[in-house]
């Protein structure tokens, strides 16, 4: 499934180098054609502010913090952006409004996230 949209950057907020490379290797099958990777909150903000992000994808711990303060920091500079956590903690996050994909990464739970954020 492939989501058909306008946005074409994405910021993938995560600190481990191989699962970053797989996200953005699962969110170029979705029509991605540029990434940054942050692994920290101050750095999220730092490469989003450098290029607005169409889409967030952030893992819940990282770096120096969490994503969700890294998103929270983000959003409060640029306004409302797509999110999709992408967690092994999803317990932690549950309960927000963007949509959780669990770690081991399912393709289609990924797929299915980025179709729900950008058709809400």
């Amino acid at each position: 499934m492939t989501v058909h949209m306008k946005a074409r950057h994405a910021l993938i907020i995560e600190d481990e180098i191989l699962i970053a490379f797989e996200m953005e290797a699962l969110l170029a099958e979705q029509g991605f054609t540029s990434f940054d990777i942050a692994e920290s909150p101050q750095d999220a903000l730092k490469k989003a502010m450098a290029r607005r992000p169409d889409l967030i994808t952030a893992d819940y711990r990282i770096v120096g913090g969490t994503g969700v303060e890294a998103v929270e920091a983000i959003q409060q500079q640029l306004g409302d952006i797509p999110v999709v956590y992408v967690t092994g903690n999803a317990e932690l996050v549950r309960g927000r409004e963007p949509p959780v994909v669990g770690k081991p990464i399912s393709p289609r739970h990924l797929a299915e996230a980025c179709a729900r954020v950008f058709t809400a």
